[in-house]
């Protein structure tokens, strides 16, 4: 069933009513093909989500009206509230990460400007670029059912990320974790132990050089646990997804029961 998220100003629920506008209109009107009657869901910005029968469309405002017939109670997020940081790869990878990210339930998503980051963003486009992402994160959240839209946020360097101070738990995927002939000081199985529900976690992420000597240290400053994702050196779009898809499996599949 096609899902939209429409803004908390657009629900009436004394009324039970909501008024879909702009491209959700334009989405159902001309390409879904939809008519009065048709039922669709219907998410909030509190993570509620509805179940609506469209039935006033108005074209001369790009706008229709849908009656709430019940809510739903799906459950569909991670427990803990995790962020992404990644440091700024080469071509599209970006988008890649935000669409298979947002599938895999992050919930905020920093670009990370990072010393062997090859790409450096314009400043003048860095909103256009943002937009396209948060875009992608919208449509991938309808795909995969999410009952919100992570939140992109704009450039920072790593150091403004790991001192602000918003985070209950930071991890940085560490290259010489693997390479090192010792055991390793933390694994990720080591780290989901600690992850407990409603705990907000930074995940960090190099670009395809990897992460410097001198941003580990920063990360051994600021108490981020580096961790090794097995014995194989990864490419950065995939550590990303690796890292999500085993707090998933951690997380939500009675890993530890």
């Amino acid at each position: 069933m096609q899902r939209y998220f429409i803004s908390n100003d657009q629900w009436d629920y004394d009324k039970g009513q909501v008024t879909i506008s702009s491209e959700d209109y334009h989405h159902i009107n001309k390409v879904m093909r939809m008519t009065s009657g048709d039922i669709v869901i219907g998410c909030n910005e509190n993570e509620e989500s509805f179940e609506l029968e469209l039935s006033q469309f108005d074209d001369s405002t790009q706008t229709l009206v849908a009656t709430i017939k019940q809510a739903l109670n799906e459950q569909v997020e991670l427990p803990a509230h995790i962020t992404l940081a990644q440091g700024l790869p080469k071509g599209d990878k970006l988008e890649t990460i935000v669409q298979k990210g947002t599938e895999l339930g992050m919930r905020s998503f920093i670009p990370l400007q990072m010393d062997r980051s090859i790409v450096k963003w314009d400043h003048k486009k860095q909103d256009k670029k943002l937009n396209r992402l948060q875009k992608i994160a919208k449509e991938a959240s309808e795909q995969s059912h999410r009952l919100m839209i992570p939140t992109i946020q704009s450039l920072q360097s790593l150091s403004q990320v790991v001192d602000s101070g918003e985070f209950d738990l930071m991890i940085v995927a560490s290259e010489y974790e693997v390479k090192d002939d010792h055991k390793p000081e933390w694994t990720l199985s080591d780290i989901m132990n600690q992850i407990d529900s409603d705990q907000r976690v930074l995940l960090i992420i190099g670009p395809e050089g990897g992460i410097s000597p001198h941003e580990l240290t920063i990360c051994e400053e600021a108490d981020v646990l580096p961790a090794r994702l097995g014995r194989r050196i990864l490419r950065t779009e995939t550590a990303s997804l690796y890292v999500l898809s085993v707090l998933s499996y951690c997380l939500e599949e009675n890993y530890n029961t």
